[in-house]
Formats: C-alpha cells, sequence, structure tokens
C-alpha cells in the first residue's frame, strides 16, 4: 500500500495524462478478460453498479473506452478499450514497471523472484477469500505450487492406462 501510494502521488506530479486509479483498474480488468458490461465489471470488483457506472461513463468521455455490441451475441451491451485507451494503459503499466525496478534494482535476482512469489501468493490467496479471481491467461504447468487452482479451471484430465 505505500508503495502503490507513493507511485500514485509521484505519477500526477510529473504527468497530469496518467491515468486514474480506478480508470487502471477498469481498462486492466477488460484488457485481461475481454469486452465486459457494466454488471459484469460491478461483479468482478465487487462494487454497486452505480459506482461502475460513473467510473466507466468517466472512460467513454476520455475516449478509453467504447460501448459495443456483446460479442456473444447478448443483449447487455460491452466495454471495449479504444485504442487511446490501450495505449495510454500500456504506458502506465511501463511507467508502473520501471518505478518498481528502481526499487529493486539492488536487490539479487533470487530475492526478487522470492518477492515475486510472495506476491503471487498474496494476491492468490485475498482472491480466494473474495472469492473473486483476476483472469490469467497462464498454463497450468507454468504454476508455481504456492499458486491455488482457481475454481472455474477445470482440473487436468487424469491419466488412463494403456
Amino acid at each position: 500500500m505505500l508503495l502503490s501510494r507513493h507511485q500514485v502521488l509521484a505519477r500526477r506530479e510529473r504527468d497530469p495524462e496518467r491515468l486514474e486509479r480506478s480508470a487502471y483498474l477498469l481498462l486492466s480488468r477488460i484488457d485481461t478478460q475481454g469486452p465486459m458490461s457494466i454488471g459484469q465489471l460491478a461483479e468482478a470488483f465487487g462494487l454497486d453498479t452505480s459506482t461502475v457506472n460513473r467510473q466507466t461513463a468517466a472512460l467513454l468521455r476520455c475516449g478509453l473506452a467504447e460501448r459495443v455490441a456483446d460479442p456473444d451475441g447478448g443483449m447487455a451491451r460491452k466495454l471495449r478499450i479504444t485504442v487511446e485507451g490501450g495505449r495510454r494503459l500500456a504506458g502506465d503499466r511501463e511507467v508502473n514497471q520501471s518505478c518498481l525496478a528502481r526499487v529493486v534494482a539492488h536487490w539479487s535476482p533470487e530475492e526478487v523472484r522470492e518477492l515475486e512469489d510472495v506476491l503471487v501468493r498474496l494476491n492468490r490467496s485475498a482472491e480466494a477469500l473474495e472469492g473473486r479471481y483476476w483472469p490469467r491467461a497462464e498454463e497450468d504447468h507454468a504454476r508455481p505450487a504456492c499458486q491455488p487452482r482457481m475454481p472455474q479451471e477445470p482440473a487436468p484430465p487424469a491419466p488412463t492406462a494403456p
């Protein structure tokens, strides 16, 4: 929290073009999961739909997202990131990563890997408590043992005898 708070304060002073925290989170989720309705976003973040409606209205006004027909044929309109939204999100991610790289610049590669493993474990544990899993495009075999399987993931097939 402390690191995040300092990054947020520092980046707004340096570059007012940086995304607001809510915009960053919403765009990140849409980027990861694909077009989403306001209801889906509200459920994903555990927020009231009126809150998400206000936040997404700001994204629409700034040209960072656009409303599209449901790609799956549903009735609800969904939000999709625009080219500008994708560009701004990528820029913010790059700045965040470079800030973190400066923080751990004097750490050994082993210490950085240990931090990564512990943060993954922390995030997975928090997600499990809330029952809200962040979608990830990862292969089951690539997941370290410390990461629990997400409930929506199918279990790997059991080996069969020849």
